[in-house]
């Protein structure tokens, strides 16, 4: 354990850098805004250990051209269509901030606020943010805790605890961008995924969940049996990537809140795999579509379009518009927790 300065915000505000390992070379760095994972470092089939997320060296890059890299993510993850929701029977609008629709908790969303480090020792690292009834729309004062831990396992588990004291809506998740076969790699598009998903939700030009729930049958959507990346970033014979790549919601085969298995992410090069596990009933497959570039990263990498993965792990983006996905509606008092854990390995 220990820590540096990493920079300040523009409001003064001192910005930490913390470093958290396990006994087997297992290394991430993170920093108290955002809870950023600045850097994690995972032994290929050689040994070699590669930092596989992508980010930057300085604080600056963080604050100006970050996609939210490494970031947690909330009040509520994803997209909102129309900046709006009804809870309670009272309209609560939010800011249109992708279109004309709400993304990753508006203009000062959880990736651009500090965190207050409440606890860190050699291995793990506790975050803790108020979040003020009203603040970017959302209601009722909201408690959360964000804990990073790097297990002797290989695992990376976060767990995140949140409470409010009045009715509100939360979905919580982390950005973090991996190149299993490190940061610097370039393309994704040779990484192997298996998601254990038999549907999935439908998206619309916005990239917004229009409601309806597909069977991946058939579909470039079907990842069930595990294959590579790259053959379905394209038009494909489903008429759905309108980004040039993944930006969906996967349904997953998950009948509770049980922490369970649901996706493997495998680099043939390094020989690196990342199994996750959730409790949460989705997860969003991203395959950084949005990324043009380059734009200058760690050591000087250029990051590009399909540059890194993301596996965001949440609620059904734009639940509170379809009542038969999911709710994300905390109640007053009661408690929201959700785990997810990426295990790493070599094969």
């Amino acid at each position: 354990m220990g820590n540096r300065v990493f920079g300040k915000t523009p409001e003064g505000g001192t910005v930490s850098l913390y470093t958290i390992r396990n006994k087997n070379g297992i290394k991430a760095e993170v920093i108290n805004y955002g809870g950023i994972v600045v850097s994690l470092y995972i032994p290929d089939k050689n040994g070699k250990a590669d930092d596989i997320v992508l980010g930057f060296d300085d604080f600056e890059s963080y604050l100006t051209k970050s996609p939210f890299f490494g970031a947690i993510i909330g009040r509520h993850a994803n997209r909102i269509e129309g900046a709006s929701f009804e809870l309670n029977g009272k309209k609560y609008t939010l800011l249109q901030n992708d279109g004309r629709n709400h993304l990753h908790g508006g203009a000062k969303g959880f990736d651009k606020v500090l965190w207050e480090v409440v606890d860190c020792s050699e291995s793990s690292i506790k975050l803790f943010y108020r979040s003020k009834d009203g603040e970017e729309g959302y209601p009722g004062n909201l408690d959360v805790t964000v804990t990073y831990t790097l297990t002797d396992d290989n695992e990376w588990v976060i767990n995140y605890n949140a409470v409010s004291d009045a009715d509100t809506i939360i979905n919580l998740t982390n950005h973090t961008y991996f190149n299993l076969a490190g940061h610097d790699s370039g393309s994704i598009m040779d990484h192997w995924l298996k998601i254990n998903a038999d549907k999935y939700t439908v998206n619309n030009e916005e990239c917004i969940p229009t409601g309806e729930i597909k069977d991946v049958t058939g579909t470039v959507m079907d990842f069930r049996q595990g294959k590579r990346i790259k053959p379905e970033l394209g038009p494909g014979d489903d008429t759905l990537l309108f980004k040039g790549g993944y930006d969906h919601n996967f349904v997953l085969n998950k009948k509770s809140s049980d922490l369970e298995w649901i996706a493997e992410l495998y680099d043939p090069k390094s020989g690196r795999k990342m199994d996750v596990y959730t409790t949460k009933p989705g997860v969003q497959l991203y395959t950084t579509n949005n990324l043009e570039g380059p734009i200058t990263g760690k050591g000087g990498a250029q990051y590009d379009k399909w540059g890194g993965v993301c596996l965001e792990t949440h609620f059904f983006p734009n639940a509170m518009k379809h009542k038969h996905f999911p709710s994300p509606v905390l109640k007053a008092g009661e408690q929201y927790n959700h785990t997810t854990i990426y295990k790493f390995g070599c094969r």
